[in-house]
């Protein structure tokens, strides 16, 4: 299945993993939010640079991705599921899978919303609070 949400996660993937910030501010709407584990719901142009300030590297590895069926919504959802490989700035490499999950508004290939789901738990043993 190809469509310009899913082109739109694959740019997410390989921005990602690329530490391209703007890359990937550029792919959400400009009131688009990101619901994050660790910082709670933030604008995306927030959330991201606020990223790149704890992290010197990421690796993103793709398992699979998954598109709503649902139909009659005046919105369009996209997940992401994958493996992040990630360097923070003071070298600890942390790994876990997550899944992301995208919202689209009808038509748009821009990113409303996007909710990150992962277990914190081993995250905050070993990493603390790294946004402090």
């Amino acid at each position: 299945m190809n469509s310009p949400q899913l082109d739109t996660i694959r740019a997410y993937l390989r921005c990602l993993h690329e530490s391209d910030t703007a890359g990937l501010v550029a792919l959400f709407e400009p009131d688009g939010m990101v619901n994050s584990p660790f910082l709670g719901e933030m604008k995306a142009r927030d959330f991201f640079p606020k990223l790149a300030q704890a992290s010197s590297q990421s690796v993103i590895t793709l398992i699979d991705l998954f598109a709503s069926v649902l139909t009659g919504t005046d919105s369009t959802r996209v997940a992401a599921y994958f493996r992040y490989d990630w360097t923070l700035k003071d070298g600890r490499v942390v790994d876990f899978v997550c899944v992301d999950v995208f919202g689209f508004r009808a038509g748009s290939d821009r990113i409303a919303t996007m909710h990150i789901v992962y277990d914190t738990h081993p995250l905050r043993e070993q990493v603390g609070d790294k946004y402090a």
